[in-house]
C-alpha cells in the first residue's frame, strides 16, 4: 500500500474514532469537531479552547445547515488545512 492509501485510510479512520460519540456516527458534532482539532490538528491549527472559536469553524464547515460535519465537509477542511501548510512549507 502506497504512502498515499496510508494517508487516506488514516483520514478516513480518524474521523470515525470521533464521529458519532454523541450522536450520528456519521458526523462530527461541534464538540467531536472540538475534540479531533485538539487532539489530531494541534500542531497546524493551535487548541481551541473558546466555543465561539469551534462554533466558527464548524459555520464554515456545515454546508448542509445541519450543525454537524459530515465526511464530505471534513475532508474539504482536511483539504484546506493540507493547502494552506503547503503554501507556508513553499515560502520557508
Amino acid at each position: 500500500m502506497s504512502d498515499l492509501e496510508k494517508a487516506m485510510i488514516t483520514i478516513i479512520e480518524t474521523f470515525h474514532n470521533y464521529s458519532g460519540r454523541e450522536g450520528d456516527k456519521f458526523k462530527l458534532k461541534k464538540s467531536e469537531l472540538k475534540e479531533l482539532i485538539n487532539n489530531e490538528l494541534s500542531q497546524f491549527l493551535g487548541e481551541i479552547k473558546e466555543q465561539e472559536t469551534v462554533d466558527k469553524v464548524m459555520d464554515t464547515l456545515d454546508a448542509d445547515g445541519d450543525a454537524q460535519c459530515d465526511f464530505q465537509e471534513f475532508v474539504v477542511f482536511i483539504s484546506m488545512i493540507t493547502a494552506a501548510c503547503h503554501e507556508v512549507r513553499e515560502h520557508e
